[in-house]
């Protein structure tokens, strides 16, 4: 089954083209200030123009208010919402319903307890992605270049459709994609030459190693 690949934290015209030309499914736009990756609503509106019907467009938010959802999903003209912060199931529920479009829901992961805590999320977001736990004190959620152990995703046995994120690069993706059986992966820092900057070479190695 071909594994689906998201390159996160794009923000600029030739990082976007570059997950264009990989033939990357999805790119990923983050709406968190916070964040070196952010972008606003215009840069949203101008990456959405470019990319049109070539590629997937997910926004990334953390604890977001229904007037960002809502300015960001008609600016980036988005096809999916992840959810990054500490939604829990009710609000996952109540974003589906409000904009209609489907969630992702990432969740934080260090131990096996972690991924159990997946099974409240069954029916409710349409797709899960386990992503490296951050320390407590961090002012990011992701994108850190962390990485968890994967055989810990060996207990999940859920229905919902779920990815890999955290510390994933070209050097490691298709070990991850062997041991895992992921059928998405995600990568921010992993195709990245400085933080918060696309490196356009490593995108095109990230989806050739996926791919391969």
């Amino acid at each position: 089954m071909r594994t689906a690949i998201k390159i996160c934290g794009i923000s600029t015209p030739e990082a976007l083209d570059a997950a264009v030309a990989a033939e990357a499914d999805f790119v990923g736009l983050v709406f968190f200030p916070p964040s070196p990756r952010h972008v606003d609503t215009y840069a949203a509106a101008a990456l959405a123009a470019r990319g049109g019907g070539k590629i997937g467009r997910v926004g990334l938010f953390v604890d977001a208010d229904d007037g960002l959802l809502r300015d960001a999903i008609g600016a980036g003209r988005l096809d999916a919402v992840q959810l990054h912060g500490e939604e829990p199931p009710e609000r996952v529920a109540q974003v589906k319903e409000r904009f209609g479009l489907p969630v992702w829901k990432a969740l934080p992961i260090s131990m096996e307890s972690d991924v159990q805590k997946a099974n409240a999320y069954r029916g409710i977001a349409d797709l899960l992605l386990f992503d490296a736990k951050t320390p407590k004190d961090a002012a990011l959620p992701g994108g850190m270049g962390l990485r968890f152990d994967w055989s810990l995703l060996s207990s999940w046995r859920g229905k919902t459709g779920w990815g890999l994120a955290g510390g994933l690069a070209p050097t490691n993706v298709a070990r991850a994609i062997a041991e895992t059986g992921a059928p998405l992966v995600d990568t921010s820092s992993g195709v990245e030459s400085v933080l918060g900057t696309k490196d356009v070479d490593k995108i095109a190695a990230f989806c050739e190693a996926v791919r391969g």
